[in-house]
Parts: structure tokens; C-alpha cells; sequence
């Protein structure tokens, strides 16, 4: 069941990323940590602390109030279980903000590792490194009712509606691989113009990550319909948290992650901070 803060609806005004984070309850790094912050053992940007890049505005589920240093979210909650893995406590870690392009460009970074939804591929791991996945999600269609596409209930249904995306995206690419539609995906800057799209009829549905459709079409859509998800065949769509190229802290950051894993917490905060598949049908 989605939880009540699931249902907060994202905050309209972008707050400052910059700012540390507040000291968690503990008050101490806590964690059995792959290496400690405090000893020089790690070559981040500043020492002793950790630099998080993320997008501003930053959207639920994934961070809420559009306020990472808050830990609530699913990715907030995950960079800071990572950063504690890594031995840095909440006030070791600082936050800034990124566009999506600017994670996945080519060049020195301004941050450790990013997190904002980007997933792994082969094209992108030639000028970047990635951890190893911390969410495996799938790509969904939605719609609003009265729409072209409101009744589909294959992926035959939706060849011919007019479809929107995020450009850049792997929503974007698999819609166009399963999907394969008659006429051109049409292509916007972000989901929130995505979304306008939709909203505005300038297309019959939209293709986003699993965990933002089931969002926006319970918190954000007049009438929103989930109509599917799309195939992920055998080589699901995996988020990964972005570093520079040949970056020192690739191998400790996938080994927080791995044991994060491990442990249970990424499924816990999974649990916690996102739905499950319930209601959402792979279509075929």
C-alpha cells in the first residue's frame, strides 16, 4: 500500500540544495562503513565530507518537499544510507544542485556520486562510472481518462496513439523498442513538461519510470490512468548512482551499495518509499 507520505504532493518551490544535512538522531556515523570518512581513507572533493549531486526540483516519491537533506524520499533515504556506509554521518554530507544533463555529461563533476533516477547503459558508462544498480524499476504508460489511449490493454493498443516523453531518457527509449509506434514519440525537456503534455492533449499518454506514474497518477493527474507497464524483457532498467570516470570512489561506493543490498535496507526503503507493481499489468 502507498504510504501517507507517498501521497504528499511535491513541493512547488525549489529550496536551496547547498546546505549540510541535519545530524541524524544517532548523532554519529553509525554503520559498519567500507571505510571511514574521518581517516583520509577516501579522496572526495572536500575532505571529510561527501557531495551529493541531485536535481532541483526534486520530485516524490523519490525526494519529498523537493528537500534531500531531509532523508526522506526514496533516493534522499538512499544516498544517506550510503554515505553512512561509507562512514560519513548526516553532517558530513552536503547536497547540490545538478541538472540532469549535467550528471550525465562528460567531464569533472561538481559532486562524489549523484543520484536522480539515471540508468545504467553502456553508452553512458563510456564517459561516466556508475555503482551497481540500487533500484531495478520498470517503464509505465500513462493517461488520462476520455483519452485515445485510456482503454488500451496491449501494446497493439497504443501503436497508434501519439505518445510523449522525456528526451534523453530510457522511458523514451523503450517505449520506442516495445511499443514501436506508428508515428514520432514526441520529445520534452522533463516530466514535468511531460506531464503538461498530457494535460494539455498534446498527446494521448506518456511514458515514465514505474515508480513516478503510479505518483502523479494518484497525487498529480485529474483522472489519471495507469494503463501498463512495458515489457523490460531480460534486461530490466537499472538506476545507478553516477561518479566521474575512473573515479577512486567507484569501488567503495558499489561496495556500500552491494551491502546494502545485502542487508535488506534498499529493499526496506523500497518498501517504505515507493509502491509495489500491484494494479500496474505488463502489457504485451
Amino acid at each position: 500500500m502507498r504510504t501517507a507520505r507517498f501521497f504528499a504532493l511535491a513541493a512547488a518551490s525549489a529550496l536551496a540544495l547547498a546546505a549540510c544535512a541535519p545530524v541524524d538522531e544517532g548523532g554519529d556515523a553509525g554503520g559498519s562503513g567500507t571505510a571511514a570518512a574521518s581517516d583520509g581513507a577516501l579522496d572526495t572533493l572536500t575532505d571529510g565530507v561527501l557531495t551529493i549531486g541531485t536535481s532541483d526540483p526534486g520530485y516524490e516519491p523519490w525526494v519529498v518537499d523537493n528537500d534531500p537533506t531531509n532523508g526522506e524520499g526514496f533516493e534522499s533515504a538512499v544516498a544517506y544510507a550510503v554515505a553512512e556506509e561509507l562512514g560519513f554521518s548526516a553532517d558530513q554530507v552536503e547536497w547540490v544542485p545538478v541538472t540532469f544533463d549535467q550528471i550525465i555529461a562528460p567531464g569533472a563533476k561538481s559532486f562524489d556520486f549523484a543520484i536522480n533516477q539515471v540508468s545504467i547503459s553502456p553508452e553512458r558508462a563510456e564517459n561516466l562510472d556508475f555503482s551497481s544498480s540500487y533500484y531495478d524499476t520498470a517503464q509505465a504508460v500513462v493517461t488520462v481518462a476520455g483519452s485515445a489511449a485510456a482503454d488500451a490493454a496491449s501494446l497493439a493498443d497504443l501503436k497508434d496513439v501519439r505518445l510523449g516523453a522525456m528526451v534523453g531518457t530510457t522511458s523514451l527509449q523503450v517505449a520506442q523498442d516495445a511499443i514501436a509506434p506508428s508515428s514520432d514519440i514526441q520529445v520534452f525537456n522533463d516530466n514535468d513538461q511531460v506531464k503538461q503534455a498530457l494535460t494539455a492533449g498534446l498527446v494521448d499518454a506518456i511514458v515514465v519510470d514505474l515508480p513516478t506514474a503510479l505518483y502523479i497518477t494518484a497525487a498529480e493527474l485529474d483522472g489519471g490512468v495507469l494503463v501498463g507497464q512495458l515489457p523490460a524483457g531480460d534486461d530490466p532498467d537499472q538506476l545507478g548512482l553516477v561518479l566521474d570516470k575512473d573515479s577512486a570512489l567507484t569501488e567503495p561506493v558499489t561496495e556500500a551499495v552491494d551491502a546494502l543490498r545485502e542487508d535488506g535496507t534498499l529493499a526496506d526503503l523500497e518498501a517504505e518509499w515507493l509502491t509495489d507493481a500491484a494494479g500496474a499489468p505488463v502489457l504485451k
